[in-house]
């Protein structure tokens, strides 16, 4: 089925055999986008009023050729059909060059002309569809350097703290008192966590970018999750930052997905507790609300400036006011691919020097073998 908005620009220098043309494009059911007799007059209706075809003649009046017009016109990425009575090879040669999606001896029957607008419009489409996942490759591919190359970088931190405390405690192990001891157990743990951390960024961002981050929804106690989750950061925040659960029942059985809201929590988290001062309070709140859980992450620490609000969730962004606290830029973009995802909402509060409130809506996925009614989140 043909789409009537198809517009097919007709350059043909020639009156009658222009007419002629555009009567059998309108009998097939596409639109005229005008008639044009060089290829100047072809560049400026193009730029006025890009069409989705060009039947382009390779002879014209005027300085210009057909081909020196396709040419000139193949930033705009319009297929381009040319219309030919006779042409030597070379002509031939130097118009294949541009890389048209076809041609059309003159004077074109009916059935030809039909071939090759539908040939060309479909070949176009193909194009462009191959061109988009090239781009995203691209960008895939430079993401995932640009990542690779920050997170090898940053690893070579809790590594280097790694070896010392090994040394330490190889060398001075029998001199150390248990409390020296536990302080150096405590700061690999530290520095393994880090690097888990980064490295299951590395792992989500390729998902991500790759369009392949799954989703599958299981029944757990979210409470019991976020505990568990805060227990993991409380290593982490140690004396920096005060690690608070608020939540306003033991239980709340819904259907996620776990990774899911593994990342989302890791990077909230490691995010409040990174850019809050010392000693300062972190606070996860958790409440049920419209067949699904809310999760707000605060903190009172730096804030975000409100002009970069936009651009927040965009990878390797980071506000101007971070200084020289260290980061990838990239925790809060997986958190918002994350959440849609899983056809969640988020929203962000913040104000600078004062701190920053993430609220993250996720919505109970449905599942075909519930054992347990979501009207037990009522319950509990």
């Amino acid at each position: 089925m043909i789409d009537v908005a198809k517009k097919v620009l007709i350059v043909e220098d020639e009156l009658i055999a222009a007419h002629n043309l555009a009567d059998n494009i309108q009998q097939l059911g596409y639109e005229v986008a005008g008639i044009v007799k060089t290829g100047e007059a072809a560049i400026d209706r193009v730029m006025a009023n890009p069409p989705h075809l060009i039947l382009m003649d390779i002879k014209l009046q005027g300085t210009m050729s057909g081909i020196e017009a396709a040419r000139a016109l193949q930033d705009y990425d319009i297929p381009i059909v040319y219309l030919t009575a006779f042409s030597d090879a070379n002509t031939l040669e130097e118009a294949t060059d541009t890389l048209p999606y076809g041609y059309l001896n003159k004077p074109a029957k009916l059935e030809d002309i039909k071939s090759a607008i539908a040939m060309s419009l479909v070949k176009h489409q193909q194009d462009q569809k191959i061109k988009s996942l090239w781009h995203q490759e691209q960008h895939l591919n430079q993401l995932k350097s640009r990542f690779v190359s920050m997170i090898s970088h940053d690893l070579r931190a809790p590594l280097t703290h790694i070896l010392v405390s090994l040394e330490i405690l190889r060398q001075y192990g029998n001199e150390l008192s248990s409390s020296q001891k536990n302080k150096q157990f405590d700061r690999m743990q530290v520095a393994i966590k880090n690097m888990t951390l980064q490295l299951e960024g590395m792992l989500t961002i390729d998902q991500v970018e790759s369009n392949k981050l799954p989703v599958n929804p299981v029944q757990i106690n979210v409470v019991n999750f976020c505990q568990e989750r805060l227990d993991f950061f409380e290593v982490i925040a140690n004396q920096k930052s005060y690690l608070k659960f608020d939540y306003d029942r033991d239980s709340l059985w819904l259907y996620l997905d776990e990774d899911i809201l593994q990342h989302i929590l890791n990077n909230l988290l490691s995010n409040a507790i990174k850019y809050s001062p010392e000693g300062a309070e972190v606070t996860l709140k958790l409440r049920a609300e419209r067949e699904g859980v809310v999760l707000e992450v605060s903190d009172r620490g730096i804030g975000i400036p409100p002009e970069e609000l936009d651009n927040l969730y965009n990878p390797f962004e980071r506000a101007s006011n971070v200084g020289k606290i260290k980061g990838t830029g990239i925790g809060l973009y997986i958190v918002k691919q994350a959440v849609e995802c899983h056809q969640g909402t988020i929203e962000v509060l913040s104000q600078v020097g004062v701190g920053t409130t993430f609220r993250i809506w996720l919505p109970s996925l449905p599942q075909l073998d519930e054992t347990i009614p979501l009207s037990r989140m009522e319950q509990d």
